[in-house]
């Protein structure tokens, strides 16, 4: 059974960072690329990062320059640092091991607020 647990989102000002983790469990995390998606409130979820099991990475173009995703296989854990956060940015985050449909699973997400 998977198992995905986001943590660290959090109210900041803008232009402040945040630090978002993913534990995975129930899958050989080395092997599965990861991805960290977003969902504001009447919009749909969307893709924000990827991460290879190489560690190459991938953004959309919202959050280029500003966030960072990267994976510790040791602790099967992918994270999002968040630097300066804009208020478009407040949602809740997801991980996931699916970068497109189907999505088996999902986590309870992680709540990120940028208040101007």
């Amino acid at each position: 059974q998977v198992q995905l647990v986001e943590s660290g989102g959090g109210l900041v000002q803008a232009g402040g960072s945040l630090r978002l983790s993913c534990a995975a469990s129930g899958i050989i995390f080395r092997v599965n690329a990861m991805g960290w998606y977003r969902q504001a409130p009447g919009k749909q979820r969307e893709l924000v990062a990827t991460i290879t099991s190489g560690g190459s990475t991938n953004y959309a173009d919202s959050v280029k320059g500003r966030f960072t995703i990267s994976r510790d296989n040791a602790k099967n854990t992918v994270y999002l640092q968040m630097n300066s956060l804009k208020p478009e940015d407040t949602a809740v985050y997801y991980c996931n091991y699916r970068l497109g449909p189907p999505f088996p699973s999902w986590g309870q997400g992680t709540q990120v607020t940028v208040s101007s």
